[in-house]
């Protein structure tokens, strides 16, 4: 059985940081799409970040041009784990933010790429 499971969330003052982490279990991604999606109060899942392999050791990450510049996606293969630092944080960063992967292929921004999903981690910024 697959599992995601999120954990750094937290409260943080407008211009912080938070580093959130997904470990994967019950299968590994190494060669598959991870990322990111955040969905605040009355609004719909958006995506936020994510990284794929390419090649061997080199990854391409894609991110959300609301976040580009602040966050960065990384992943530790041997763990099973990616990671989302998340510098200068704004209060319109505030969400429920969950890990995704999936099983195959696919473009890195589109929900209906993704197959399992965590519960997701609340960020919370204030201004």
């Amino acid at each position: 059985q697959v599992q995601l499971v999120e954990s750094g969330g937290g409260l943080v003052q407008a211009g912080g940081s938070l580093r959130l982490s997904c470990a994967a279990s019950g299968r590994t991604f190494s060669g598959y799409p991870m990322g990111w999606f955040r969905q605040a109060p009355g609004k719909e899942r958006e995506f936020v970040a994510a990284i794929r392999r390419i090649a061997g050791s080199t990854y391409y990450a894609d991110y959300a041009d609301s976040v580009k510049g602040r966050f960065t996606i990384s992943r530790d293969v041997a763990k099973n784990t990616v990671y989302l630092q998340m510098n200068n944080l704004k209060p319109e960063d505030t969400a429920v933010y969950c890990c995704a992967a999936a099983g195959y292929g696919g473009p890195l921004g589109r929900l209906e790429t993704y197959d399992y999903w965590g519960q997701g981690t609340q960020v919370t910024v204030s201004s």
